[in-house]
């Protein structure tokens, strides 16, 4: 049985298992001075305490090199997405020249749709889950619209049997070989936002091959949170945001990935002058020379003081490994589900998420009596915990096993079920 108490939240972090780089990063403090116990990494990252001296690296180029900044100095500007498409090679289980850091996540999801949906004949679906996030289907829908398609024909949306939290992996599966001659693309989320399922991916994207479609994932809150293999599972494109578990900051670079089988394959493509090889880039020719690499899916100069406080938070990554991250994140949200249960005495909330370690990341999605909103506000006012909710009745938390403690679960758990006494 869980020990509920404080002292062995505190014992565990102080004496079993200490916290992996919590000083490394600036975390928020109450009225007085306290830190807050952060469940809210799934929506933004904390900020790493290097963060500001790296980005005034850059503006001290800039100020000293100016244009000769983009191949000068200690980090050339036209470098920066290479040095952080190989710090984010391990953590999304790819190549370096898979990977392509550019735009935002809705943007790249429309540059990589672009390529991937090609509609023809009766093959003109794209499959995603009914519960994804709402710009994921704006993008989906507006694609399909954009080709000539139905939007309320053309996009099979998932989902969950009667009565449960989150999609089964035969369910899918059975809709893929059911109406396999009319799907085109198939765009789930790896780790959806709302139940905080991991998707079994490389399963759902053999059989999308098998099919004759393509399989591309929505990495917003899997890049940094749960072991990925997108290269040796074969997915065609990916996309992510690296502002949440990767603690890039808000509206950081996004990336891109393409697997290498499609580098030098005659598919459209949406270009720029980045697209064209460096070596060539400069003689402005009407034609694109293109790369053949995922760096052909870029269209501009990178954004390198955006860029810079991505590659400050992947040099974390780099340094931890995503198989310590795991291990760690396990722990924290075995602890919290064992507190959650334990304190439950009469069945007032459940847990949606899976529990099959193998299907779950660091978030914990509770079902809560009524409004979560004013319940999210009380934990935080009056407890100096801070999650976040979603309608109609669902809290998120999310220990970050980069920062998070065994006690800032303790204080999660304990100010949940204090303000549902209220």
């Amino acid at each position: 049985m869980v020990d509920t108490t404080e002292q062995f939240a505190i014992h565990r972090d102080t004496e079993l298992d200490r916290p992996l780089r919590r000083d490394d990063f600036l975390l928020p403090t109450d009225s007085v001075g306290r830190p807050i116990a952060y469940m809210a990494g799934n929506s933004l990252g904390l900020q790493p305490r290097s963060t500001e001296a790296d980005i005034k690296a850059e503006l001290d180029s800039w100020s000293h090199l100016a244009v000769r900044g983009h191949s000068h100095g200690e980090h050339p500007w036209m470098a920066f997405p290479s040095l952080l498409a190989n710090s984010s090679a391990a953590v999304v289980g790819a190549m370096p020249h898979e990977i392509v850091m550019m735009n935002s996540l809705t943007v790249n999801i429309h540059m990589l749709l672009a390529s991937f949906y090609q509609p023809v004949d009766r093959r003109r679906k794209i499959v995603m889950e009914d519960y994804a996030f709402g710009s994921d289907s704006y993008a989906i829908r507006s694609h399909v619209a954009f080709r000539g398609g139905h939007p309320d024909k053309d996009v099979i949306r998932l989902k969950p049997r009667e009565g449960e939290n989150y999609l089964r992996t035969e369910d899918i599966i059975a809709v893929l070989r059911e109406r396999s001659s009319e799907i085109a693309t198939v765009l789930l989320g790896a780790v959806n936002y709302y139940s905080g399922e991991f998707m079994d991916v490389a399963a759902i994207t053999e059989v999308t091959h098998e099919i004759g479609a393509y399989a591309g994932w929505d990495l917003a809150h899997a890049a940094g949170n749960v072991p990925l293999h997108l290269h040796d599972w074969k997915v065609d494109f990916a996309a992510w945001c690296s502002y949440k578990y990767l603690n890039a900051g808000p509206g950081s670079v996004a990336g891109a990935f393409i697997h290498e089988s499609h580098h030098q394959a005659s598919l459209p493509r949406l270009e720029g002058w980045w697209t064209n090889k460096p070596e060539t880039r400069f003689l402005m020719g009407p034609i694109c020379d293109p790369l053949e690499t995922a760096d052909a899916w870029a269209v501009s100069n990178p954004p390198v003081l955006i860029m810079a406080p991505a590659l400050t938070a992947l040099k974390m990554f780099d340094q931890v490994g995503m198989d310590t991250l795991r291990s760690r994140s396990l722990q924290l949200t075995s602890y919290m589900r064992e507190l959650i249960t334990k304190l439950d005495t009469d069945n007032r909330v459940s847990i949606i998420t899976p529990v099959d370690s193998n299907h779950h990341g660091a978030q914990l999605s509770i079902r809560v009596p009524g409004d979560p909103f004013p319940l999210i506000e009380r934990m935080y006012a009056n407890h100096g915990v801070l999650g976040d909710a979603r309608n109609p009745n669902i809290i998120r938390l999310a220990p970050a096993p980069m920062y998070n403690t065994f006690h800032d679960v303790w204080r999660a758990v304990t100010a949940l079920f204090a303000e549902l006494e209220l």
